[in-house]
């Protein structure tokens, strides 16, 4: 197993940890009603997925 030889410096970890950054959530407009919905998802407003109604709303 590898195992570091010196210890990494303070700036040095926090320089890598500076990249770990949370994305925004990706969204996209409802063909039907234009709200907000999460791709690949049937829309929570109006209940349609890929044209057709699939929840009872």
């Amino acid at each position: 197993m590898a195992v570091p030889k010196r210890k990494m410096s303070r700036s040095n970890t926090r320089s890598r940890r500076a990249q770990w950054k949370a994305a925004a959530v990706a969204t996209v407009a409802c063909p039907q009603c234009k709200s907000a919905k999460l791709p690949h998802a049937a829309c929570s407003v109006c209940g349609t997925y890929n044209g057709r109604q699939v929840l009872e709303v």
